[in-house]
Formats: structure tokens, C-alpha cells, sequence
């Protein structure tokens, strides 16, 4: 499967393209959960490569946004194993692992419930990844409830 505009839109809603400059480039900003690690730029892009003080063009931050979404698609479509997994499903889970890694998606009851068949148990584990740094934050919690309707719908 490959995610689509609607994955791609929700992403993008909450991640949005953060910290641009009055010359129209991005700068990299801290996690705000923790304030620091995870550095991240553009479309909610993090890595080794990301550090304080980078600065990247829109076109920088949309060939990365485009080369992560594929690698999070692969990703999750691997740790789904072959189970029936519907287009808004997919693009649910795809959003979900972007922003809390695949690691957490591979791991989690979610995707557990998902394998069995409980979708309606699964669409409620959304709503359990609402905190960074043992915090609840309302911009998760808007993201996750966005992320279980569209798995539902």
C-alpha cells in the first residue's frame, strides 16, 4: 500500500512546516516535550542529521517530507505482516508511526488488536499516545482522535 493525499494532508496538519524565517527558510527547533532531543525541521523531520541551529529551503523540507512518508509507509506495511488492512487504516497508521516511530507502532497494542482483527480496540489505542515526556499535550490529543476517526472511517 501506499499512504494517501489523506494520509499525507493529516500529517502535515499537525506537523505543519515549522520555525520559517522572515527569508522564507526553516529553522530546527527542540522537541517540545522535552525541549531539546529530538531536533526536528520542516515537515517533522528528526534524525542524527538534524541538530540546533540548522537551517533548510521549503524544497529541503519537502524532499524530505516525501522521502520519510515513503520509508514510514514501508515500515508499517512490513509490520502489518500481510493482515487485511484497509486504505484509511493504513494511512492512520502511517501518521501514527511518523510521529511516535515505527518502533512504537511495532510494539504497541494497537497494531496488536489491529493484527486480530479488533479494529474498534484498536482505533481506541490512538488516544493512549498523547503525551511526550510523560505529559499530555492537547496538540497530541487532537492529532490522535484525527488519526482514530480516519482509521475508522
Amino acid at each position: 500500500m501506499n499512504p494517501s493525499e489523506r494520509c499525507i494532508k493529516t500529517i502535515q496538519q499537525f506537523e505543519g512546516c515549522a520555525k520559517k524565517r522572515s527569508d522564507g527558510s526553516f529553522e530546527a527547533y527542540p522537541d517540545p516535550g522535552t525541549g531539546g532531543d529530538p531536533w526536528t525541521i520542516g515537515w517533522g523531520s528528526t534524525g542524527a542529521d538534524i541538530k540546533k541551529g540548522m537551517v533548510w529551503t521549503q524544497q529541503q523540507c519537502d524532499e524530505r517530507f516525501g522521502e520519510h512518508v515513503a520509508q514510514f509507509a514501508a515500515s508499517v506495511a512490513k509490520a502489518l505482516g500481510g493482515a487485511p488492512t484497509t486504505q484509511p487504516q493504513f494511512d492512520a497508521m502511517v501518521s501514527f508511526a511518523y510521529n511516535v516511530g515505527v518502533g512504537n507502532l511495532q510494539s504497541s497494542t494497537l497494531l496488536k488488536k489491529h493484527k486480530a482483527g479488533d479494529y474498534a480496540g484498536a482505533a481506541l489505542e490512538f488516544a493512549k499516545w498523547n503525551k511526550a515526556a510523560g505529559k499530555v499535550l492537547p496538540g497530541l490529543t487532537r492529532r490522535r482522535a484525527a488519526e482514530a476517526a480516519l482509521y475508522s472511517s
